[in-house]
């Protein structure tokens, strides 16, 4: 396993799942024009819903790319990790709202596994060292618990609408 690596990969995930919720607590509704742009899909509800905004996901790709090189990645991995973290994010809404939940509502499993698996198929050809399949287990299972800690204290410091 790759210790050091896991833990650079780990510190990308929370910061591209962080910059979003960060923005939302410093800037309000300012500049968070939702991605979906209010569009319903066939079955007449939101694509995505109000939560996901452009400016979340920007800011995810920005930050992730900008924290990249000080801990010894590829500004490109950084990049790569924001956006598909996101793109995991928006395929577990797509879902969470074709089965009728609200935004921000909880789906253990649903909320952690695509932001955490799809950014580490992603950037596989672009890290120092390959991941394993031990490494990639790992580094989702330690998300997947995070996530659900991390969210709590979030709820509490006001930077979550709901707690997981």
């Amino acid at each position: 396993m790759h210790l050091l690596l896991d833990v650079q990969f780990l510190a990308l995930l929370a910061l591209a799942n962080t910059a979003p919720l960060l923005a939302k607590r410093i800037l309000g509704g300012r500049l968070a024009y939702p991605l979906d742009g209010g569009a319903t899909f066939l079955d007449g509800r939101p694509l995505f819903g109000a939560s996901k905004t452009i400016r979340g996901i920007v800011l995810a790709i920005l930050t992730t790319t900008a924290a990249a090189l000080p801990i010894g990645l590829p500004a490109a991995a950084g990049a790569l990790v924001g956006a598909s973290a996101m793109a995991g994010d928006l395929i577990s809404s797509f879902v969470k709202r074709r089965l009728a939940l609200p935004s921000s509502s909880k789906a253990t499993g649903l909320d952690q596994v695509p932001e955490s698996l799809l950014p580490l198929l992603a950037c596989r050809g672009l890290l120092p060292l390959p991941l394993n399949i031990l490494d990639m287990g790992l580094i989702v299972a330690v998300f997947f618990i995070g996530e659900i800690i991390f969210s709590c204290l979030f709820y509490r410091l006001g930077l979550r609408d709901r707690p997981y």
